[in-house]
């Protein structure tokens, strides 16, 4: 598959853009448009290519996710609600969502507005 240039579009910010939704978003992946492999996420209506995961963005997250569990124990499970089948059954819902931490490092600067 071709790849796009990256950068082209960013020269010319008034080209009208539409923007995804997350429905559609999740869509793509339904129709095998994108899969696991595909290194991108939904920001703000836009699909962002992912930076590859470096070194320090994994130590830090192994760093919370050992001091969370610590913290937590039995009381969670990953920081969603505790379910008895730890979500076999289905994905988590928002509400079921106790607490969510976004470490980034390449993408802080276009998302910290």
């Amino acid at each position: 598959m071709d790849q796009p240039k990256a950068g082209l579009l960013s020269r010319h910010p008034w080209v009208p853009r539409r923007p995804l939704t997350v429905a559609e978003y999740h869509r793509m992946g339904e129709a095998r448009i994108l899969d696991e492999d595909d290194r991108v996420e939904l920001i703000e209506g836009e699909l962002v290519q992912m930076t590859p995961i470096g070194s320090n963005h994994s130590g830090t997250v192994n760093a919370l996710n050992y001091l969370l569990v610590t913290a937590v124990r039995e009381q969670a499970v990953a920081l969603l609600r505790p379910k008895p089948d730890c979500y076999r059954s289905a994905t988590p819902r928002p509400q079921d969502v106790l607490l969510i931490i976004e470490v980034a490092d390449s993408s802080l600067p276009y998302t910290a507005t």
